[in-house]
């Protein structure tokens, strides 16, 4: 039995001799250790938003897909009756642009569920204009090459013709005719430098009798089309005028240009944009394969979610190292004050609360959005986390104190989130004035003195003076 004594007293005065600055970086190590488990549910997170986009492209693809349409253009078959050493090709299409494009797309959008997921999707209504000018047309067609104005036809483009809602209408001289299956070419690819190249379906309409050298005639389409997530105009024309209505609260504005002007609200949003030949910067007309860079002159409309849950919790999880340090520094502060031991495993357990909170976040984001399910999850672990407090330091002060300091410290990170771009200010001056509040709250601490056991303060022990703290 002396053995066994000598064993405690021995084992206790090891634990003694540990110093609060030991103690410190003890925590600072766990805290570390910490996120580890963060990242696991990183990965689960990944997993969710794979599994939501898998839902997305399935949806999609019913109805269409995100959209880009090319509206009214003029293409003409070309031979070369006469083979030259230039030009292997026997044949191709030229493609003349209008002079002037106007276009006015009106959208109504709706959400379509997949359990937790759901997938914005619209229907548009496109009336497409186009004022063409044949003066001085072909000025670029390649040597030797004849153009077949006979089989010549009015083509208009679209990314993705299962979500054709009704037949295609083109009119001209007061005669209207329905979009077919285009005969020169059932698509067309157009990329830029970068070797990206959007693939369009080409339907049209014979432009024999109607499109001549020389001559001037105005051409209008009707479309009805559904998609998901987006749509898009190129600007066909040398000079493009768009304008595009709908109902979604929340549009993004992409494509290589701006609106002009654009208005939101609650009701739903207007935009409008005017591109000039100059800035079109594509050519006014040419073979198909040398029109480079159309694709690049998109004017799109993006129907997206203010706040995507997945995206909110995977940002939230970057600052998991900052909430972990703030959490068990505030933990140690508890414990160098009030004199109270905390053990090692009391840190890992609260550090597990907190990855458990970014677990619930996420489950509960899926269902009833972020800003609630972040308000409904801080709580449930800002209340275990400061009744924790006072179980272990046996003291209803602390947990209010705990109730208090953790309170804050939620709000702090919400507001980190939703401020964006000034997240990175907010978090940097938050960090450096918990630092400051540490150094503070232990300025009469000599890190060299033991730690007390069991709450008792011990003989010979440096000071921890709680009657300093203040």
């Amino acid at each position: 039995m002396s053995d066994i004594s000598m064993l405690q007293s021995s084992l206790q005065a090891g634990i003694r001799s540990r110093s609060m600055g030991v103690k410190l970086l003890v925590v600072c190590g766990l805290g570390l250790l910490m996120t580890i488990p963060a990242l696991f549910v990183g990965g689960l997170v990944d997993d969710r938003t794979k599994l939501a986009a898998d839902v997305i492209r399935e949806i999609s693809g019913h109805v269409g897909g995100q959209q880009t349409f090319l509206g009214p253009t003029l293409a003409i078959p070309y031979t070369f009756p006469l083979q030259t050493e230039s030009y292997v090709a026997k044949h191709g299409i030229y493609l003349v642009f209008p002079s002037r494009a106007s276009g006015v797309i009106k959208t109504v959008t709706e959400e379509r569920r997949r359990s937790l997921f759901k997938v914005p999707v619209f229907r548009a209504d496109l009336k497409l204009d186009a004022t063409f000018d044949l003066t001085g047309v072909p000025a670029a067609v390649p040597p030797g090459a004849e153009l077949d104005w006979s089989r010549a036809e009015i083509v208009v483009g679209v990314s993705d013709a299962r979500g054709a809602l009704a037949d295609a209408v083109l009119t001209t001289g007061g005669k209207s005719s329905t979009l077919v299956p285009a005969a020169i070419a059932e698509n067309i690819s157009t990329g830029g430098d970068q070797g990206q190249h959007l693939k369009l379906i080409l339907f049209g309409a014979k432009a024999d009798g109607i499109a001549s050298p020389n001559k001037q005639f105005n051409v209008s389409t009707a479309l009805q089309f559904s998609g998901a997530q987006r749509i898009a105009m190129l600007a066909y024309g040398k000079t493009t005028h768009l304008s595009i209505q709908g109902d979604w609260r929340s549009p993004g504005f992409d494509g290589g240009f701006l609106p002009t002007s654009r208005t939101v609200s609650t009701n739903g949003f207007s935009a409008e944009w005017s591109v000039p030949f100059i800035a079109r910067a594509v050519r006014a007309e040419g073979t198909s394969d040398s029109i480079n860079g159309i694709d690049a002159t998109a004017l799109g409309v993006s129907f997206i979610e203010v706040a995507d849950p997945y995206q909110s919790v995977n940002r939230s999880l970057k600052y998991v190292l900052l909430f972990l340090g703030l959490l068990f520094l505030s933990y140690f502060i508890f414990e160098v004050t009030t004199g109270k031991r905390v053990h090692p495993a009391q840190y890992v357990l609260v550090g597990t609360v907190q990855i458990i909170f970014y677990l619930l976040l996420l489950s509960l984001a899926e269902r009833i959005g972020f800003d609630l399910g972040f308000l409904v999850a801080g709580a449930a672990t800002v209340i275990l986390l400061s009744a924790n407090a006072q179980w272990v330091f046996r003291s209803r002060t602390q947990g209010i104190r705990a109730l208090a300091i953790f309170t804050s410290l939620y709000g702090l990170i919400y507001m980190m989130l939703r401020l964006e771009d000034n997240a990175l200010l907010v978090g940097a001056i938050a960090s450096f004035a918990a630092v400051a509040g540490v150094m503070y709250f232990t300025r009469f601490i000599d890190w060299y003195s033991s730690l007390p056991v069991s709450g008792v303060s011990e003989v010979g022990a440096g000071p921890v003076a709680s009657n300093n703290m203040g």
